[in-house]
């Protein structure tokens, strides 16, 4: 089992491993072009990494796949802005041009000293097993490793992000698409040669390997998101005693008939309140507190639904 861990996000991490300033400033251009792009770039290098972890890689291997990854969409920087942005489905003439920002990012990077190590990101992120891919209908004996990675990790990003999930309910949805993808659709015609038989019966687009580990990194996400919301869940709970402990007081002192009483339970009430709480808002709080406990309860029910779904999932 690897003990060294490269956390692609650390500050010193992104300093030792070659991500300098001509880098930066490639992907911060990236950025100024298209703000979705650049954020998509660093999640398909976060899923990537991972992705490396997961599948036990070593630590080079993993730092290495990881700016490959980050670089990955490189080329988009060339790509027509009204192509890019375009919100409806590409015509084919679109889509064409849309797939030269593979060849584009790997000559970008073969072009900079800098770059060049990380120029398989670019040039192989969109390769499928099956010789149904681009830009040069590899198969998986040709495509690399890395390459294959990436295409999950860019596969998994782009669909998340065009469905606009802000948790990870509705994910096993993803999950099928990309499932879907390891399995064979090519259909045999008489042109075929034995060897494209043999090749494209065999792969599916995706790696299952890979796939199948992608869905260990979305159980633990959502496992993740669970622990963070049940925290959440204890600190809502909480509040919602406090003040309804303020509230048993306030409605002692309501029918309280002495001034003296009223002031004595008052000030105990005030014991319950925390800042910006006062006797004109906290009752309104408590309920809004109530109302988010059920609705974060409520999702992490769902969360572990959504858990039960991804388990039965087969690859």
């Amino acid at each position: 089992m690897r003990k060294e861990i490269f956390d692609f996000y650390d500050r010193t991490s992104l300093k030792s491993y070659n991500l300098d300033k001509r880098m930066q400033d490639q992907l911060d251009a990236l950025s100024q072009l298209d703000v979705f792009t650049r954020t998509h770039c660093e999640n398909v290098a976060a899923i990537t990494c991972r992705l490396c972890e997961y599948l036990h890689c070593s630590k080079g291997f993993t730092e290495y796949c990881t700016i490959c990854a980050y670089m990955h969409d490189i080329g988009k920087l060339f790509i027509p802005s009204a192509i890019l942005q375009k919100p409806s489905k590409l015509t084919d003439e679109e889509f064409e041009i849309m797939k030269t920002h593979t060849t584009i990012g790997y000559e970008m990077c073969m072009k900079d000293e800098k770059l060049r190590p990380y120029a398989a990101g670019p040039l192989y992120h969109h390769e499928a097993l099956d010789g149904t891919g681009y830009p040069h209908q590899l198969i998986k004996k040709d495509i690399p490793y890395e390459g294959q990675i990436i295409r999950v990790a860019d596969e998994y990003d782009a669909i998340v992000s065009k469905r606009q999930y802000k948790s990870h309910i509705g994910i096993s949805d993803t999950i099928k698409i990309i499932i879907e993808n390891t399995h064979n659709h090519h259909e045999i015609n008489k042109s075929d040669s034995l060897n494209e038989m043999v090749n494209n019966v065999k792969y599916g687009k995706d790696n299952p390997i890979i796939v199948r580990t992608l869905i260990k990194v979305v159980i633990d996400d959502i496992n993740y998101e669970i622990f963070c919301t049940e925290e959440y869940l204890e600190s809502l709970k909480d509040a919602v005693k406090r003040l309804g402990t303020a509230e048993k007081y306030y409605n002692k002192m309501k029918a309280s008939k002495s001034q003296n009483k009223q002031d004595y339970f008052y000030q105990y009430m005030n014991l319950y309140l925390e800042k910006n709480e006062n006797i004109n808002n906290f009752l309104e709080l408590k309920d809004q507190y109530q109302k988010a406990y059920e609705t974060r309860k409520s999702q992490i029910d769902n969360l572990r639904e959504e858990i039960k779904k991804i388990k039965k999932l087969k690859v």
